[in-house]
């Protein structure tokens, strides 16, 4: 038990354990006592990294999001031509949710609804960084003449808020459905938002008769 508690990693193997449970119980009927069994520490490990419950359910999200702003990250530095960047980003951030929650879906709500007043400040600040991450490939994609966008940080926002409507955190677990179905869904909406982000070539000219 010292030794876990000793752990570089122990705050990640603490949010393990809270993931895990908030599939077998939910997050109000997991305690404390439950977690640390889990994890294979003293209760008192666990509050000298969360003060609260309400601490580590907002740590276990925060999570989520730096992991998935890694992934983003990733994206717009690796291959490919901007459109196709920025359509795989707009899909991994919703889907990359979806794949860290689809375990406990059915438990979601009980989560949201127990941290929400405090949650909606951080994921504010989750969705702000995500836009930035978005802005510099829409930037790229401008200098090329790829996309036509004056306002740039005001287009990537744009993005960020059309593709927020599919995030788990907006729809119940009957809603999210299939990953499949969802992957359709969000597909469709990344094509018609790119659609309109894409700088049109000028058509033919027309002869004057």
């Amino acid at each position: 038990m010292r030794k876990i508690a000793q752990r570089d990693d122990i705050r990640d193997l603490i949010l393990d354990g809270v993931d895990a449970l908030l599939a077998r119980f939910g997050f109000r009927k997991m305690t404390m006592e439950d977690l640390a069994r889990e994890v294979g520490i003293g209760k008192g490990t666990i509050y000298l990294h969360f003060p609260s419950k309400e601490e580590l359910a907002l740590a276990h999200i925060d999570r989520i999001a730096e992991r998935l702003l890694l992934r983003l990250r990733e994206i717009a530095a690796g291959p490919g031509s901007s459109p196709e960047r920025l359509r795989r980003m707009l899909l991994a951030r919703v889907l990359h949710r979806f794949d860290s929650v689809t375990h406990y879906s059915q438990n979601l709500d009980d989560l949201l609804s127990s941290v929400r007043t405090p949650l909606l400040a951080r994921r504010r600040a989750h969705f702000e960084k995500e836009a930035a991450v978005l802005a510099e490939v829409l930037r790229d994609g401008c200098a090329q003449g790829v996309f036509c966008s004056a306002e740039i940080r005001a287009s990537a926002q744009a993005l960020v808020w059309c593709t927020n409507s599919l995030l788990p955190f907006s729809l119940s677990a009957r809603e999210l459905g299939e990953r499949d179905e969802l992957e359709q869904r969000v597909t469709g909406i990344v094509d018609l938002l790119l659609k309109g982000l894409l700088r049109r070539s000028p058509g033919p000219s027309k002869r004057r008769r």
